[in-house]
């Protein structure tokens, strides 16, 4: 009698690791409220009260985190806000 041998393949399953980022504006001396507050508005999505709100921490922090996300979808919007003349960046 022969014994029987189940053989069990292990399946290796592999999380593709999202490595978010952060989409960080700047302060500077040139950018009005109004301008940076529409842009964030236009480019990032947000609801008014909260391109306030970032653009309030901006001015008074120095800088604001904006955005999270994949380095794919954040690119575009860093290069939108350099096209407006905020300074932004990908951390």
């Amino acid at each position: 009698m022969n014994p029987q041998i189940d053989i069990q393949d292990d399946v290796l399953t592999i999380e593709k690791a999202v490595d978010k980022k952060d989409l960080v504006v700047f302060n500077d001396d040139f950018n009005t409220f109004d301008h940076v507050i529409d842009a964030l508005i236009k480019v990032c999505e947000h609801e008014p009260m909260q391109a306030e709100q970032c653009t309030f921490l901006v001015h008074y922090k120095g800088k604001c985190q904006v955005k999270r996300g994949d380095y794919e979808t954040l690119e575009p919007m860093c290069v939108a806000l350099h096209d407006r003349g905020i300074t932004a960046e990908i951390q």
